[in-house]
Protein backbone atom coordinates (compact mmCIF):
# COMPACT_ATOMS: atom_id res chain seq x y z
CA UNK A 1 0.00 0.00 0.00
CA UNK A 2 1.19 3.52 -1.04
CA UNK A 3 1.07 5.94 1.61
CA UNK A 4 0.51 9.37 -0.17
CA UNK A 5 -0.22 13.09 0.76
CA UNK A 6 -3.58 12.83 -0.05
CA UNK A 7 -4.24 9.45 2.59
CA UNK A 8 -2.67 11.79 5.14
CA UNK A 9 -4.99 14.38 4.63
CA UNK A 10 -7.83 12.49 4.67
CA UNK A 11 -6.71 10.90 7.73
CA UNK A 12 -6.50 14.22 9.46
CA UNK A 13 -9.89 15.44 8.31
CA UNK A 14 -10.87 12.20 9.79
CA UNK A 15 -9.51 12.77 13.42
CA UNK A 16 -9.63 16.41 12.75
CA UNK A 17 -6.27 17.63 12.86
CA UNK A 18 -4.07 19.98 10.62
CA UNK A 19 -0.70 19.13 9.84
CA UNK A 20 1.92 21.75 8.16
CA UNK A 21 3.57 20.38 5.01
CA UNK A 22 6.61 19.38 7.08
CA UNK A 23 4.49 17.30 9.52
CA UNK A 24 2.82 15.82 7.01
CA UNK A 25 6.08 14.76 5.33
CA UNK A 26 6.88 13.11 8.63
CA UNK A 27 3.33 11.49 8.86
CA UNK A 28 3.70 10.00 5.23
CA UNK A 29 7.03 8.42 5.96
CA UNK A 30 5.85 6.86 9.07
CA UNK A 31 2.54 5.72 8.00
CA UNK A 32 4.59 3.99 5.13
CA UNK A 33 7.09 2.41 7.70
CA UNK A 34 4.28 1.24 10.18
CA UNK A 35 2.29 -0.11 7.00
CA UNK A 36 5.55 -2.01 5.09
CA UNK A 37 5.72 -3.89 8.94
CA UNK A 38 2.50 -5.17 8.77
CA UNK A 39 3.05 -6.02 5.18
CA UNK A 40 5.93 -7.98 6.56
CA UNK A 41 3.83 -10.00 8.80
CA UNK A 42 1.23 -11.20 5.64
CA UNK A 43 4.70 -13.17 4.37
CA UNK A 44 4.16 -15.56 7.42
CA UNK A 45 2.88 -18.85 7.12
CA UNK A 46 0.83 -19.42 9.69
CA UNK A 47 -0.95 -22.58 8.57
CA UNK A 48 -0.21 -24.72 12.02
CA UNK A 49 -1.07 -22.10 13.98
CA UNK A 50 -4.11 -21.51 16.18
CA UNK A 51 -5.74 -18.17 16.52
CA UNK A 52 -5.39 -16.82 19.89
CA UNK A 53 -7.53 -14.93 22.27
CA UNK A 54 -5.15 -13.75 24.63
CA UNK A 55 -1.35 -14.12 24.43
CA UNK A 56 -1.08 -16.37 27.64
CA UNK A 57 -3.09 -19.54 28.85
CA UNK A 58 -3.97 -17.67 31.92
CA UNK A 59 -7.81 -17.06 32.33
CA UNK A 60 -9.24 -14.76 34.58
CA UNK A 61 -9.12 -15.85 38.55
CA UNK A 62 -12.52 -14.48 39.68
CA UNK A 63 -14.31 -15.38 42.61
CA UNK A 64 -17.67 -16.98 43.16
CA UNK A 65 -20.40 -14.64 42.51
CA UNK A 66 -22.59 -15.33 45.57
CA UNK A 67 -24.93 -13.30 47.93
CA UNK A 68 -23.73 -12.20 51.50
CA UNK A 69 -25.21 -10.73 53.80
CA UNK A 70 -24.88 -6.39 53.73
CA UNK A 71 -26.61 -3.60 55.05
CA UNK A 72 -30.66 -2.79 55.12
CA UNK A 73 -32.12 -0.85 52.41
CA UNK A 74 -33.12 0.90 55.37
CA UNK A 75 -29.41 1.09 56.98
CA UNK A 76 -28.06 2.49 53.78
CA UNK A 77 -30.77 5.51 52.98
CA UNK A 78 -29.66 6.43 56.50
CA UNK A 79 -26.48 7.14 55.96
CA UNK A 80 -26.96 9.17 53.12
CA UNK A 81 -27.12 13.11 53.14
CA UNK A 82 -30.38 13.32 51.17
CA UNK A 83 -32.93 10.21 50.60
CA UNK A 84 -36.39 9.65 48.94
CA UNK A 85 -38.26 6.85 50.73
CA UNK A 86 -36.08 4.22 48.57
CA UNK A 87 -33.54 5.90 46.75
CA UNK A 88 -30.85 8.12 47.09
CA UNK A 89 -31.46 11.50 46.08
CA UNK A 90 -28.54 13.40 43.89
CA UNK A 91 -28.44 16.74 42.58
CA UNK A 92 -28.89 17.71 39.47
CA UNK A 93 -25.96 17.26 37.01
CA UNK A 94 -27.57 17.53 33.38
CA UNK A 95 -29.10 20.47 32.27
CA UNK A 96 -31.41 20.85 29.67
Amino acid sequence: MEVNEMLVQQLADLARLEFSKQETTEIKGDLQRMITFVEKLNELDTTNVKPLLHMTADGNVLREDKVVPSITREEGLQNAPAANDQYFKVPKVIKK
